[in-house]
């Protein structure tokens, strides 16, 4: 039997968590099709011998809707063996809205996940009303990986209610009216609905997302209305002052995944998603399915430089300097009188408030210099010591060493220990899926999928190798709900990798200033691959897209 493509002699790791096994992959269309000894012949074939191929990774957690428009590659999450992203959390989506209300869509969208507003303007032509007029345009566009929508609250909240969504709850007309279009997102394959309660997600003016003027009887209706169509449910919880709130409202959510019978997703980070655990597996005891979404590294951090924006770009000693070209802020970071007054005004200065992935106001025993992008990294203030200098002053030398391109890492949160973090990512009611890539793209590198295979599985050793596959392909494929994808099963889609487990992990990230009108977001790519396949068509080979854009809008109802 001749085949599209053969991949020959890998070590294959299928997704389902059993042992590997030596074996050819034969691939007809955009189908598997002969898993085995494959004895035809192919229009191209790979020889993995030495390699490893599973099924592609499929991420639960991006925000991709905006820049799918303007990417066809679908970067970062294609350099890590991302086959499938799922989009549209938090509430925010750029969809339903008119392009006469883009002007709200886009509020939510730019600061709360620093998404750029002149990048949506000119990146995106607007042809929509409807979600479901939304799901037809990213259906026709060109797309390196598939793509899943939810519909967001914030954007049912404005479609409906123009300006008095930021201002007031819904009232029972503007609910229904929800309802109804929530209704018709997820007949038209949609798959499912976010909402955020998050005091990290603000307008650029300060002012809360829409999502967060709605009351719980508000989420709680449309969650019960979406149970009629089905669908999932994603939440991301406001903040509580201590974890005995927060414990409570778990509990509020997990009665509403138990009566609504709607998968439901929340945040399983830091000592709050400790205190989750124990609740999710109560909600199963008791019939529902409330499922941790949660991280390869166990933190939440921002990274920072000179090339694109540090702690002390908010002090008005620092904005002269931070206003000129980066080759400027060299030449004038040479002066010494200019470098004593920066670092006088970084101890003593006023940093203001920061919410979601801004700037934090610098902590140097735990910001670090990102030197090695799967180990360890030395903090801040371990280099300083090293050297003898004030942080700041390392910082800036540092930056000037490298021409203005040193990384370093700030967490926003953490979890307390490495316990913790294993103990989060082995529970079995928890999903390792969370990057937010197509977000804070300038903030964040979102490379967890091969942070995960290079450091818990290489590095640590925690995880094998058969256990970590399973958990990027045929666990996020479970709780959504993939029929034929996240493991390789003859007559499975044909997305998946051919890696090398003794090289695969991130490299370091790099700034580009690509987005539409030019601002600056991070690349961050990945070693250790000998090709991406997506829908039976080599995506990247040896790490360099082919060309090809094989990726599909994936439809609940079709595809689920």
């Amino acid at each position: 039997m001749d085949h599209d493509l053969i991949i020959r002699n890998g070590n294959v790791v299928d997704g389902s968590g059993g042992a590997s096994y030596r074996a050819d992959i034969g691939i007809s269309g955009t189908k598997i099709d002969e898993i085995g000894r494959v004895r035809g012949t192919g229009k191209r074939e790979f020889d993995a011998t030495g390699y490893t191929v599973t099924p592609g990774f499929i991420d639960g957690h991006t925000h991709m809707d905006a820049q799918v428009f303007w990417d066809p590659l679908g970067r970062p999450s294609c350099w890590h063996g991302v086959t499938t992203a799922i989009m549209g959390h938090c509430g925010f989506t750029l969809a339903p809205g008119s392009s006469d209300e883009r002007a709200l869509v886009v509020r939510n969208l730019e600061r709360a996940e620093d998404i750029s507003a002149e990048a949506m303007d000119k990146g995106i032509t607007w042809s929509w009303d409807t979600f479901p007029e939304y799901l037809d345009a990213v259906d026709a566009l060109p797309k390196g990986i598939n793509y899943v929508a939810n519909v967001g609250h914030s954007a049912l909240r404005t479609s409906v209610m123009g300006e008095r969504a930021f201002e007031e709850p819904g009232s029972d007309d503007d609910i229904r009216a929800m309802e109804s279009a929530l209704g018709r997102a997820l007949q038209a394959g949609a798959i499912g609905f976010s909402t955020s309660l998050s005091n990290s997600h603000e307008t650029s003016d300060n002012r809360p997302v829409a999502s967060r003027l709605s009351t719980w009887e508000e989420v709680r209706r449309l969650v019960m209305a979406e149970s009629k169509w089905g669908g999932v449910f994603q939440l991301a919880p406001g903040t509580f002052e201590d974890l005995e709130g927060l414990v409570e409202f778990y509990k509020r959510l997990e009665a509403l995944a138990i009566e609504s019978g709607v998968t439901t997703f929340v945040p399983a980070l830091g000592a709050g998603g400790m205190a989750l655990l124990p609740v999710l597996d109560e909600a199963a005891a008791q019939g529902g399915r409330l499922v941790g979404l949660t991280h390869s590294r166990g933190i939440i951090s921002i990274v920072i430089s000179f090339e694109t924006r540090l702690p002390f770009d908010r002090l008005a000693e620092w904005q002269p300097l931070r206003s000129l070209p980066v080759s400027e802020q060299r030449d004038a970071l040479r002066d010494a009188s200019v470098r004593e007054s920066l670092v006088a005004a970084a101890h003593r200065g006023d940093y203001g408030r920061s919410i979601g992935a801004e700037a934090r106001p610098p902590n140097y025993n735990a910001m670090t210099v990102f030197l090695d992008p799967i180990g360890i990294n030395p903090t801040v203030a371990e280099f300083a010591a090293r050297r003898g200098v004030d942080p700041v002053e390392a910082i800036i030398d540092l930056a000037l060493e490298t021409d203005m391109k040193q990384l370093f890492v700030q967490p926003v949160s953490s979890l307390a220990n490495d316990e913790d973090a294993i103990e989060i990512l082995k529970h079995p009611r928890t999903v390792m899926t969370f990057s937010d890539a197509g977000a804070h793209v300038s903030q964040v590198a979102d490379s967890i999928q091969t942070h995960f295979l290079s450091y818990w599985v290489r590095e640590r050793q925690v995880f094998k190798l058969e256990e970590a596959v399973r958990m990027l392909t045929s666990v996020p494929a479970s709780a959504w709900g993939f029929k034929d994808r996240g493991i390789l099963r003859e007559g499975f889609a044909a997305d998946l990798n051919i890696f090398d487990p003794d090289h695969v992990g991130p490299n370091l990230p790099t700034v580009t200033a690509d987005l539409p009108g030019g601002s600056k977001r991070l690349e961050q790519t990945a070693a250790g691959f000998l090709a991406t396949v997506v829908n039976g068509s080599v995506l990247i080979e040896d790490g360099e897209p082919t060309g090809a854009v094989p990726g599909k809008l994936l439809r609940r109802g079709r595809d689920t």
